[in-house]
């Protein structure tokens, strides 16, 4: 896996928010934008888990914390579905949280209260597995 290839799905994963978008508008719930960007990513060809546990162990304490993603893309990237007002703090902790005990490299805050998804309604937060990969 490189850089380039994490990039490019990235692309991919918000050219569909960007479709969803489109076709719904905002104002709806966040598990009703969760069905329609994993069904128009899998239109795309892409591989989608929704809704998956996300394992928390504790200095060798399994934990059944119910921890749960809204979608992991290509077994690559763990997107997070808002519909707010705006991002807070919490959203992008939530998502480090998920990115570190899954172990992936990058994942995509998708917020679908708001006019415009490319400019305002996303944000990408990437960790030290994506910083260490190669560039292609």
């Amino acid at each position: 896996m490189t850089k380039k290839q994490v990039d490019d799905l990235t692309y991919k994963i918000i050219g569909a928010a960007i479709e969803v978008h489109k076709e719904l508008g905002p104002g709806l719930l966040e598990s009703i934008y969760e069905k329609c960007l994993a069904h128009q990513l899998r239109l795309n060809g892409l591989k989608v888990m929704g809704q998956q546990s996300v394992p928390l162990i504790f200095k060798g304490l399994n934990l059944e914390a119910d921890l749960r993603y809204d979608l992991l893309v290509e077994n690559t990237v763990v997107v997070e579905i808002k519909a707010t007002e705006g991002f807070h703090p919490i959203h992008e902790a939530q998502i480090m949280t998920y990115l570190k005990l899954l172990q992936k490299p990058k994942g995509i805050l998708l917020n679908f209260n708001c006019t415009n998804i490319f400019k305002e309604g996303q944000k990408t937060i990437v960790t030290e597995i994506y910083r260490n990969l190669p560039n292609e």
